[in-house]
């Protein structure tokens, strides 16, 4: 069976990213999470670029990876110098990998305009450091720069760069599509083209820039690459390089390429939010494969079918990959999607329970009217709950007053006064905050912690205000939803109203309302666990 070799350079092409920047802490919990999925190769950087680098390189040998290599990455030879007295070659050997993946140019125009030397200095350079490199024990990935480009515009020269590379002892010789602009089936072609002519293993590196960086990964292993070289969630300068999210599950739940076990693959979507999570950006919800919304299902048709058989809108099981099968309830909805949301809720509501048409109804009212269930499973558990007359609020509000108040120094504040009535007794209270949503979410809380301590245990994770119709300037009705989490779980609420104070009093009592029902569930449970 064919096997092929998983090459990440999140650590060092990744970093070009804008706005993705690691430290060597970070680099090293990277590495260690590759390791543990399996990754063949970690590109850790370009020790003779920054001191950051070469740390990192000093740091890495005491994690004792398992299952990886990790790779130190330079550039050949500076033209009308000796190997061994480069400084760039120097510093690959002071890193101390064992694997060394050094570039060199395949295009003319690169030759011409960028190094500025000949043609034939170009091979020399190629051929002289990747023999020095061999000599010294190392293994040596050969990555020929611009290669598709340079094939194009002079396949002899482009050749003769690659037969340098195999002749001095090159273990492996990756193509590059630099430019990210070559067509899968060109691409294809090209490599044809060079397996015929070279007898050392291929491998790809593409980027994304005409949007084919992973078609173009699967199309060089289809045409016999052994080596795919990539980055975690596509992270790369410009549009980035192909992302090793979608090629490993493609290779191995489509092509049959086992190059990770399928108990790892299994671990995709948690490897894909934890580099995001180092590297603080915000998950792609759309990602193949990864993204939350890679398996979800919002029309009721789409829904419905689902339910009876999952292949029928997914192509492949989402627990393959680590994600998870969700269902959206919004005006789209029919009966199916709801029941299905429902039953993810743990909520025991039968499919033909007659409660179900009463749901679905409120559902699409309040979604006509700018309510959004989607990202608001709190609200919408409250709402079923309450359609099934098996909810009844935790404290009734009286009334609250919120100001804001500037002073002459510049000074904001915030306060919010709050009265509730919990049972038969009253609570008055005020408190400040950072903001009128925040002094009126103090209140609340400092009004019913007396009742219900666990409120103090919430948390609000995030505050997001949608516009819902622009047109009516300052009068617009907006949209409100709030992510809340305690010690257990996170979940959202949401509120909509011409006022925004208004709105996010909705999503607040939401919030409330559902930690107080799930933790007066688990008390239930545990009481019936004791008798």
């Amino acid at each position: 069976m064919k096997t092929v070799r998983l090459y990440d350079t999140t650590l060092r092409d990744g970093t070009q990213a804008e706005g993705i920047t690691f430290s060597s802490a970070d680099k090293l919990l990277i590495a260690r999470k590759l390791d543990e999925f399996g990754i063949h190769y970690i590109e850790g950087g370009w020790p003779g670029s920054n001191p950051k680098d070469i740390e990192f390189f000093r740091q890495v040998k005491a994690l004792r990876l398992r299952r990886s290599r990790v790779a130190a990455f330079g550039s050949t030879r500076r033209a009308g110098t000796r190997v061994a007295r480069d400084q760039n070659v120097i510093r690959l050997l002071e890193a101390g990998t064992e694997v060394v993946t050094v570039f060199g140019k395949s295009w003319m125009l690169h030759v011409r305009d960028v190094l500025r030397t000949t043609p034939e200095e170009n091979v020399r350079m190629i051929r002289d450091t990747v023999a020095y490199l061999k000599g010294k024990g190392k293994e040596l990935i050969y990555d020929a720069e611009h290669f598709f480009d340079g094939f194009e515009d002079d396949p002899d020269y482009a050749m003769r760069t690659l037969l340098a590379a195999e002749e001095a002892g090159a273990d492996t010789i990756v193509l590059c599509d630099t430019n990210g602009g070559t067509l899968p089936l060109r691409l294809g072609e090209i490599v044809d083209e060079v397996r015929r002519r070279v007898r050392a293993p291929i491998g790809i590196h593409s980027h994304n820039d005409a949007g084919m960086g992973v078609a173009n990964a699967v199309i060089a292993v289809r045409h016999g690459a052994v080596h795919v070289q990539g980055t975690i969630n596509g992270y790369g300068e410009r549009c980035g390089n192909a992302n090793l999210i979608g090629i490993i599950p493609n290779l191995v739940l489509k092509m049959g390429i086992p190059c990770v076990d399928r108990p790892r693959l299994a671990r995709l979507t948690e490897l894909s939010r934890y580099v995001d999570e180092i590297a603080n950006m915000a998950p792609d919800t759309r990602a193949p494969y990864v993204g939350a919304s890679a398996f979800a299902h919002k029309g009721g048709v789409h829904a419905d079918a689902v339910c009876k058989n999952p292949r029928g809108y997914e192509h492949v099981p989402p627990e393959a990959v680590g994600n998870a099968r969700r269902v959206l309830v919004s005006e789209l909805s029919g009966r199916a999607s709801v029941f299905m949301k429902a039953r993810d809720l743990r909520l025991s509501l039968r499919r033909e329970d007659p409660a179900l048409p009463a749901v679905l109804a409120v559902v699409k009212r309040l979604e006509s009217e700018g309510y959004e269930f989607e990202a608001a499973e709190g609200s919408f558990k409250l709402l079923v709950e309450k359609a099934l007359e098996r909810h009844s609020p935790f404290f009734d509000l009286e009334g609250f007053r919120v100001s804001v108040e500037k002073r002459r120094d510049g000074t904001l504040i915030s306060e919010a006064t709050i009265k509730v009535k919990v049972g038969g007794r009253f609570e008055h209270t005020a408190a400040e905050g950072d903001g009128p949503v925040n002094a009126l979410d103090n209140a609340l809380r400092k009004a019913l912690t007396p009742f219900y301590p666990s409120i103090e245990e919430v948390q609000l994770a995030d505050y997001k205000v949608r516009v819902l119709n622009a047109r009516a300037g300052t009068a617009a009705k907006v949209r409100v939803l709030v992510e809340s989490a305690d010690e257990e779980a996170r979940w959202g609420t949401v509120g909509v109203s011409e006022n925004i104070i208004e709105a996010s009093w909705q999503a607040l009592v939401d919030s409330v309302e559902y930690k107080l029902m799930k933790d007066r569930v688990r008390t239930r449970a545990r009481r019936g666990k004791g008798r």
